[in-house]
């Protein structure tokens, strides 16, 4: 079976399964998932929780074995949880994860949690069986369009409300990190009356700038055509410390599918980009990450992401070799 965040507690009114997998790249949300799951199990009689945590260790799986053995030596029902950040329990590991699920029921809950599963992944054996013995939740990130709304129903549940200006602002400085919105919403719950609509200005007197992005999402800024956008991803990129050259490879990337017509027409430019000027610029970029020329690769990232945008920045002048 197959769940979503929004059916999860309308199921587990209906009925705890003996298996849950939840898997996914946002903490915050794999995190409620799980805590809705462990507070259901927990009205139910689950009064016991074993934790295991699996990285490269097989030794582990010798724990999870024998925690699922000694079941009925303990009067009480039991939650084992497995957190696999991977998802790859390895040969070994698969093995004694599919025991294990075979094992859950009525007295046994098995909850694991991963990030999220790469398509290979999700086809595996154990993966199957998870689904089969009870069900997996993927969880995926609240994207930019629909942050603003998930900012709502979160002051919603907290007593409060927001202008549209305060949403905007508090979604421009949480995007990517959920964490951050759902600590300063509470912040200001704390401080506010009950019922009280936030305003711009109280969000930007409380809250920091704490987005978080990907290199795709820089690609998807210099493919939108939005410039703005592409230098605030690259600033957020360089302050996480994202290595250079893997921003390069995703513009890069980015420069060959416009270049050989991959692109659609939706990301037509009203002018054909000078495709020799933006290589010899990322072979700048290529070069100054790798100490080969003297120059900062992060200011040229940044030229060649306005350009890619359809912007002329700078000229490009020779370099000199160190």
């Amino acid at each position: 079976m197959k769940l979503t965040l929004e059916s999860l507690s309308a199921r587990l009114a209906e009925r705890l399964l003996p298996v849950y997998l939840v898997s996914g790249d946002e903490p915050l949300l794999v995190g409620e998932a799980a805590d809705i799951i462990r507070a259901r199990a927990r009205q139910l009689g689950f009064a016991e929780r074993e934790v295991f945590f699996i990285e490269r260790s097989t030794a582990v799986w010798d724990d999870v074995r024998q925690a699922a053995q000694s079941l009925s030596l303990f009067a009480s029902r039991r939650i084992v949880e497995i957190r696999m950040p991977s998802g790859k329990p390895g040969v070994a590991g698969a093995a004694g994860l599919l025991k294990l699920l075979q094992a859950a029921g009525d007295e046994l809950l098995v909850l694991i949690i991963t990030d999220r599963l790469e398509r290979d992944t999700q086809a595996c054996e154990w993966v199957q069986a998870a689904q089969q013995r009870g069900a997996w939740l993927p969880i995926w990130p609240v994207d930019r369009a629909h942050l603003p709304q998930w900012l709502r129903s979160r002051f919603a549940a907290a007593g409060l409300s927001a202008a549209d200006d305060a949403l905007a602002l508090l979604a421009e400085r949480s995007e990517g990190n959920l964490l951050a919105a759902r600590q300063e919403i509470d912040k200001l719950a704390m401080l506010l009356p009950r019922g009280t609509k936030v305003t711009l200005a109280e969000v930007a007197a409380g809250s920091a700038d704490s987005a978080r992005f990907d290199v795709f999402q820089l690609a998807e800024a210099v493919r939108n055509a939005d410039p703005a956008r592409a230098l605030r991803i690259l600033g957020g990129l360089q302050a996480e410390g994202t290595e250079a050259l893997l921003v390069l490879w995703s513009l890069a990337k980015e420069l060959r599918a416009q270049q050989s017509g991959a692109a659609s027409a939706a990301r037509a430019r009203p002018r054909q980009l000078p495709f020799a000027r933006l290589a010899m610029r990322a072979g700048r970029v290529d070069r100054m990450a790798k100490g080969l020329s003297a120059g900062d690769p992060w200011d040229e990232l940044a030229l060649l992401a306005v350009e890619l945008t359809g912007l002329r920045s700078l000229p490009l002048v020779r370099l000199a070799g160190r």
